[in-house]
């Protein structure tokens, strides 16, 4: 009689790095529960393409949960500040305050609910805009929130956050995408899609996308405006 498979909530953005996060966790024999977080950004194509990616990987479900962060602004995704095309030197505009936290939050929420000891996400320390909640301390830290703040981490047999994806390159993670047969064209990452999930081509994550297609010699799937 087989085993019953290990449930994960995953976090899933609609861009490339959540859709490998996926692909890895059910490599592993993960039963998916795919969460995204409508926080107020700019557009909602990259939800839509996070519903077409979970969907196209095999998720078991996939959660829309919202949080007004519109409402505080502060960020070039959230308010009415011009997304730039060129990174420059310290933490970015396009930074969301506490946007990974509240995610990661609600994923432990949902964990928690679900009886999963696992949550995954798809954030990245090397080729990334410079969030600081990107990095392994961050990941450390809340990992350990968790264990200390939940019924799950005192009785139970406690929450590991997983971040499979912190030390690759974009061009690593086009690697292991192609080799776990991820479509990237369903996934969107533009700051400023359009309404059809169309990139600009011309935004940091647009050009940290490109890039990473480049270097990994592979085609890039991107549909430009």
């Amino acid at each position: 009689m087989s085993s019953t498979p290990r449930k994960a909530v995953i976090l899933v953005s609609g861009g490339m790095d959540s859709a490998v996060t996926i692909a890895l966790a059910r490599e592993q024999g993960y039963q998916v529960h795919a969460l995204s977080v409508a926080y107020g950004q700019r557009h909602s194509s990259e939800l839509d393409a996070a519903a077409r990616v979970a969907r196209m990987l095999g998720a078991v479900e996939h959660k829309t949960v919202h949080v007004d962060l519109r409402s505080i602004g502060g960020s070039a995704l959230t308010a009415d500040i011009d997304v730039p095309e060129q990174g420059g030197d310290g933490i970015p505009v396009t930074y969301v305050p506490a946007r990974n936290t509240i995610m990661l939050s609600v994923a432990l929420g949902w964990a928690e609910v679900l009886g999963s000891n696992d949550i995954w996400c798809g954030v990245n320390a090397v080729d990334y805009s410079g969030y600081p909640d990107c990095r392994p301390a961050f990941v450390e830290a809340f990992e350990h929130l968790a264990n200390v703040a939940t019924k799950a981490g005192v009785e139970g047999a406690g929450i590991r956050v997983h971040a499979p994806l912190m030390a690759m390159s974009k061009a690593d993670i086009a690697r292991e995408g192609q080799r776990l047969g991820v479509d990237f064209s369903a996934t969107v990452s533009c700051y400023q899609a359009d309404a059809e999930g169309r990139a600009c081509g011309r935004c940091d994550a647009c050009r940290l996308r490109a890039q990473g297609f480049r270097e990994a010699g592979l085609p890039d799937p991107t549909r430009y405006a």
